[in-house]
């Protein structure tokens, strides 16, 4: 009899769970709603997240805060949302390094990139861009390549830090065109960025930020990592149309949650953000940035998730860099 009680009690305990999460989806979010960036602020990620963070704004009508969690390649503030309570209330603006490349650079990032993250929403992408300062000597990809064919190493490559997007387009690059040079990383795009128009590194492929600062004559644009032309920059040639061949490395912006959030709660954000997306004022503001818009749903994001850590596993492993 005891046993039966308690099989009962636990159905119990079971259907309320379930006829609780609904309520709880339909009452969320009850206060304001953190987007951790797991980068300082400034870089590409940075503003995705600010971009992301007032679409959930007007869609949920509460403060949704940024809050800048940088340090370790990402993973420091990564960790932090994996490991927060999943109630919808913590969320993270994840991006290709914390969570498709640094499982393949780190024995011990802090969070598990596949088994600790719910993902929402895919919010865009943006090709890397090869880029230096505005009073570079070099006006093209082939008086570069000249250069760094003749001078070993000594052309210098500014990157967020090791392992980010802009170091492995670097490393990817180099491969491509068969040049050498080296390698300087930062704690983020934005003092890599300071250092490369101040003249104190060469070039960088870098992300998001750098479409703002080549419309200002703060950089020049030589040629874009991917394999067509970004309307943004449509004079811009690819790599490969220059001979540059297969330089494809795309920065990747999504919302995540931790995993445990409940389906409800995931399925409602997926579903602002989408709309959002689909709006024309978004689309143009997103194209002035240089990124596509890549709506779909959480398993789409997902998928994709799993396709680019298995593709980067491959490309860190070319580039030999670890970091333990």
């Amino acid at each position: 009899m005891k046993k039966m009680h308690s099989l009962l009690a636990a159905a119990v305990a079971i259907s309320c769970m379930a006829a609780a999460a609904p309520a709880v989806a339909q009452s969320y979010p009850e206060r304001p709603v953190t987007l951790i960036v797991p980068w300082p602020a400034g870089g590409g990620v940075d503003t995705m997240g600010r971009v992301s963070a007032e679409i959930l704004r007007k869609s949920l009508g509460q403060s949704v805060v940024v809050e800048n969690k940088g340090g370790a390649g990402g993973n420091i503030g990564t960790a932090i949302a994996a490991h927060a309570r999943p109630d919808g209330y913590t969320l993270l603006m994840a991006s290709t390094t914390p969570n498709a490349v640094n499982e393949h650079l780190y024995s011990r990032p802090g969070y598990d990139a596949q088994a600790d993250f719910a993902p929402i929403a895919l919010v865009g992408a943006t090709p890397n861009i090869l880029v230096v300062p505005a009073n570079s000597p070099f006006k093209s990809v082939y008086e570069l390549i000249a250069y760094a064919t003749a001078n070993p190493g000594k052309l210098t490559f500014g990157s967020g830090g090791i392992g980010s997007t802009q170091h492995l387009a670097g490393v990817r690059f180099m491969q491509a065109a068969k040049i050498d040079m080296l390698h300087v990383p930062y704690k983020g795009t934005a003092p890599a960025e300071a250092d490369l128009m101040a003249g104190h590194v060469s070039v960088m492929l870098d992300t998001a930020p750098s479409i703002q600062l080549i419309a200002a004559g703060k950089l020049r644009a030589l040629a874009v990592a991917a394999a067509k032309r970004t309307p943004v920059l449509p004079d811009v040639p690819t790599l490969d149309e220059l001979g540059v061949p297969e330089v494809y490395i795309t920065t990747w912006y999504g919302v995540m949650a931790p995993t445990g959030t409940p389906a409800e709660i995931i399925q409602r954000l997926n579903k602002d953000i989408v709309q959002a997306l689909a709006t024309p004022e978004l689309r143009k503001k997103m194209a002035e940035m240089g990124a596509d818009t890549v709506p779909g749903s959480p398993q789409d994001f997902g998928h994709f998730i799993s396709s680019e850590s298995e593709r980067y596993k491959h490309i860190v492993k070319a580039s030999g860099a670890r970091l333990d």
